[in-house]
């Protein structure tokens, strides 16, 4: 024990002197200049409001339908040079959809049925590339597939079309979505609409970013360790990753929505929280609604909960200060209103959730070398020859994962072994009304280029992925450097109202929800 505890502190301070050093090199790399999100003019704040709030203004008419589309292009093409989060888009001919919805309201001819089936009639929404759109581009991110155009929509995103949404643009990600960071070589590096120097995550990030920016009301992400509630905290926005399996994924990184066994979900991002039940309503469809019971009220006074302070990992950075002060304030909220306070817990595998969730990665359906190769398998080591060489069409992060085949694999036994009592003792602990918070990560957006050296920290996130659980990623505010700050809710699994309802409450009580820019 004494033998343990000397080798956790002796990698805690290794970890605070290389987080150091990699925070000032990189400081002094990107330079003392930040550049935030574009001032936001008071005539154009219909942008701001939730995607909830647009589709009631514009059933009754207090708004054009043709406003609105035209608002988003408007601010998406403002914001853009910054963030650099569009691969496809705008799409002009949504123009032409919106003016349509609006004839059509103004003739009378949408009746309350088809009204209640479109309860989000005339609102923008986005998409990552990799989950298709009709003949828009759908490259996965790779230059191979740069003119590549999808044959048919995602089903969630048919699923929106039915709900009367509006595609407007289609935003970027990682090569094949395997990276912490948004950077492929086909439109360059997303950046963050807080800090131009920082990272947005990935593999969502081009829908954080223009979310976050107001280029968006609604995103559509898929999470495989972390992609949709990554780049909802480095962006300050909310992301749900629900239950695995309650959203069909076809369409979804070329996936059929048939797979067996996956760690990928599709799921909702938005601004605020009040949209999340809404769209998560939509995307499961009417038959499972009624058995994830999502239109029964939740009493979050109710619910027992229980928190974890640290994952135990010591391949990982310290939680900083801040985000370990923005959880107490959630802690003591709800410790004051539920009867039988917030608890503090540990798990049994949380400080080896990367060896996990790396096994699990290897049972994927899809195999991440030939998907880079559109098809074709790469070897690592060719690749990397190449890229050193100045002749590989892929970015260093896809190498990087390219060449993690060639290290030893995880013991099979082991990690099935570990997996199932962390599952065993997450399932027992909340049953069917317990709720856990979790850290996101533990730092804030970091710069550019930082997850190459610490790979490790996306961990917090990628436990929930192989424990096939629900989990709703919250803003609570900024920290010293303006940076967002949240923090993970979590619930068992196809109890994901439970989250999306503590999820509300939250929204409610803190606001935490922050914007990048000044309204003028």
């Amino acid at each position: 024990m004494a033998r343990h505890r000397m080798v956790v502190y002796f990698f805690t301070l290794l970890h605070l002197v290389i987080d150091k050093v990699l925070y000032l090199c990189l400081k002094w790399y990107w330079g003392p200049s930040k550049r935030r999100c574009p001032t936001l003019q008071r005539k154009r704040l219909l942008v701001t409001y939730s995607a909830v709030e647009l589709a009631r203004m514009i059933r009754t008419r207090e708004v054009s339908c043709y406003d609105v589309i035209s608002a988003f292009i408007d601010r998406l093409n403002e914001v853009n040079p910054l963030v650099n989060a569009v691969l496809d888009g705008p799409f002009i001919d949504a123009l032409e959809e919106a003016r349509g919805i609006d004839e059509r309201l103004q003739q009378g001819t949408i009746g309350e049925a088809e009204l209640a089936a479109k309860p989000f009639l005339g609102v923008p929404f986005t998409t990552k590339d990799s989950t298709a759109v009709k003949d828009r581009l759908h490259t996965l991110g790779i230059v191979a597939r740069r003119t590549v155009r999808a044959n048919n929509d995602a089903e969630c995103v048919r699923l929106m079309k039915e709900a009367g949404a509006i595609i407007i643009a289609t935003t970027s990600i990682p090569e094949i979505n395997r990276w912490q960071e948004t950077r492929n070589n086909i439109i360059g590096q997303t950046n963050n609409p807080y800090d131009n120097r920082r990272t947005v995550g990935g593999s969502s990030g081009g829908e954080g970013a223009l979310l976050a920016a107001c280029g968006t009301p609604i995103g559509l992400g898929t999470d495989i360790g972390g992609s949709i509630r990554m780049p909802a905290f480095y962006c300050g926005v909310y992301g749900h990753k629900p239950t695995t399996g309650i959203i069909n994924t076809r369409g979804c990184s070329l996936r059929t929505g048939r797979e067996p066994s996956t760690m990928v979900v599709a799921g909702p991002m938005t601004r605020y929280a009040t949209d999340l039940l809404p769209l998560m309503q939509v995307l499961v469809g009417p038959e499972k609604c009624t058995s994830l019971r999502f239109d029964e009220p939740v009493d979050v006074r109710k619910l027992r909960y229980f928190y974890i302070t640290e994952s135990g990992d010591i391949k990982c950075s310290a939680v900083q200060p801040s985000l370990q002060k923005a959880m107490d304030r959630v802690v003591q909220h709800f410790g004051q209103i539920a009867p039988a306070g917030v608890r503090k817990v540990t798990l049994s595998g949380t400080d080896r959730t990367t060896n996990m969730w790396r096994y699990w990665m290897t049972q994927e359906p899809a195999n991440f070398g030939t998907l880079l190769g559109n098809g074709k398998p790469l070897s690592p080591l060719v690749e990397l020859a190449k890229k050193l060489t100045g002749r590989s069409e892929y970015t260093m992060a896809s190498i990087y994962s390219l060449m993690d085949t060639l290290l030893p694999q995880e013991r099979e036994d082991v990690i099935k072994e570990l997996t199932r009592r962390c599952d065993q003792e997450l399932t027992e602990l909340l049953g069917d009304d317990g709720v856990l918070f979790y850290h996101s990560t533990t730092h804030a957006a970091p710069y550019h280029y930082g997850a190459f050296v610490n790979v490790y920290n996306f961990s917090y996130w990628c436990l929930f992925n192989v424990l096939h659980v629900p989990a709703t990623q919250v803003p609570l505010g900024l920290d010293g450097d303006g940076l967002p700050l949240g923090i993970q809710v979590v619930a068992s699994r196809n109890r994901d109202r439970h989250c999306l309802a503590v999820a509300e409450e939250i929204e409610r009580v803190f606001n935490g929800r922050i914007p990048p820019f000044i309204v003028d």
